[in-house]
Formats: C-alpha cells, structure tokens, sequence
C-alpha cells in the first residue's frame, strides 16, 4: 500500500541557501552507470545514454587544475573520451576558468528554479491533459518520447523490465514518479520526479518537437506539482534550459536562484 506524508500549514519555506545546497547536491546515476567521488563526483553513463563522463560538486583543496587533471585521468582509465562538467556556485575550487583555457566547449546552461508545490494554478489548456505513468504500456509510451528528444538507444525487454521495476519501487515509496502528457489522447510529453529531503526534483522533462507550444509542458509540470505534495514534498526544484523551459518555469511561478552551465571536453 501506497503511503504519503500529506503537506501542512507548519511546513517551513527552505532559505535561498537551503535551496542552492539542494540543487548543489542533485546528480543523476543511470542505471548501469559507474560513478567514483574524490575531489568532485564523477559518473560514467551507459552506452545508451550516449557513453562519456559527467563531473560536478567539486570540494577540494587542490588547485583547479589538479582536480581537472585527475577527472580526465579517470575519464581516459574508464576508456572514455568525451568529458562533459556541469558548473555550480557551491564548487570549490571552480572549474570554468581551467575549463575555458584548456578549450572545452559550452554546450548548455541551464536556470536554478524553484517554487512550492502548492499556490499558483499551472494553466493548462483543454484537450491537453497528464496521468501519473502505472503501467508498461504507458513506459514504452514514455520511451517513444525520450528516443527523439534525448537522442537515445530505445529500451529492450529487458531495460523496460528493469525500468517498470524501478518505476513500481518509486510509486510505492513516495520517492518518485513520472507522469505522461497528451493532446487529445496522443502520448507527446513526460516528465519524472524523484523526492528528497522535502524537494520534488523535477527531472527529464521531454516534448516531441512537432508539439511543443501547445501547453502540453504545463500540463506535465502541474501534474508534476500536484502528485509530488501529495507526496510531502513541500518545494518544487529543478533546472531549466535556458533555451527551452526557462521562459515557462517562469510563468509557472518558479523563482531563479542562479545558473549552471555545461562545458564538454574531448580528449
């Protein structure tokens, strides 16, 4: 049996500090990633999700360019040779200047939301609509969406048995979800939330480019809102691209509270 911890009128808005060291502390581990912490966190994705690895939250005495050089030793010694790092406030040292100089690519910034999960109404239009995703047909309904947008292996039988397995555990924690939008009964956008300490992560929100702009977003999020108080969570966090959701986390009522931004390097 499902069990949710109901939001209250005594739940205490987090600080601008508690929230950047909520956002600071989010990473994602696929499954069937590797992922090693030394002077910053480094993780390995699978084949799947485009191979390489991903650094972030760096705590370290060593100079930038110490703890640069070993991330890329790491990266070379896994066999992998694209290195992507995402920056942050709380990184310490910072890497960007290093980064910069030794040539790495920006490829992507994203904005520091956050909100709460009860207040402002999302406005959704009519014929669009979400659900919270149960079922394997609604997960190969997820994955027809996520292969296009992320540009990524479509699951086997085996990854969708191993995926639903993860998806059921979530739901009858209260520890995440994800939900699945539609315009007119037509599967088009997704989202997932994984629930830590009081904040929902808002993750892998994902429209299929032929229908974006026509609400189906808003419509994700707010299911996404809803079904996360529900599950106790009292504050809505998540990054947006600054070239997509930004705008429209905007509009939803979610307040900025900084930017991360995304360099790649190729060894």
């Amino acid at each position: 049996m499902m069990s949710y911890v109901p939001l209250s009128a005594s739940v205490e808005t987090p600080t601008v500090d508690e929230i950047l060291r909520a956002a600071a502390a989010w990473a994602w581990f696929p499954r069937g990633s590797e992922d090693v912490r030394d002077d910053l966190l480094l993780v390995r994705y699978p084949e799947r999700f485009g191979g390489g690895v991903r650094g972030s939250q760096v705590t370290s005495t060593r100079p930038a360019a110490e703890v640069l050089d070993g991330a890329l030793e790491r990266t070379r010694a896994w066999g992998e040779n694209v290195f992507t790092f995402w920056t942050n406030p709380a990184d310490d040292p910072d890497l960007e200047d290093e980064l910069q100089r030794r040539g790495a690519v920006h490829v992507d910034t994203v904005t520091v939301f956050a909100r709460p999960t009860i207040g402002a109404a999302v406005d959704v239009p009519p014929g669009v609509t979400a659900e919270v995703v149960r079922t394997r047909d609604q997960l190969r309904e997820v994955d027809a969406i996520n292969v296009p947008v992320w540009e990524q292996q479509p699951l086997d039988e085996d990854g969708l048995d191993a995926e639903f397995a993860e998806l059921t555990a979530g739901l009858s924690t209260g520890e995440g979800f994800r939900v699945l939008g539609r315009i007119d009964g037509r599967a088009v956008s997704t989202g997932g939330c994984t629930i830590v300490d009081g904040f929902t992560r808002l993750w892998g929100a994902a429209t299929l480019e032929t229908d974006r702009g026509r609400g189906v977003y808003r419509a994700v999020l707010a299911e996404r809102l809803r079904e996360s108080a529900a599950r106790g969570a009292a504050t809505a966090l998540v990054k947006g691209r600054v070239s997509t959701s930004a705008p429209i986390l905007a509009r939803a009522g979610f307040t900025r509270y900084g930017e991360e931004r995304g360099y790649r390097l190729t060894l």
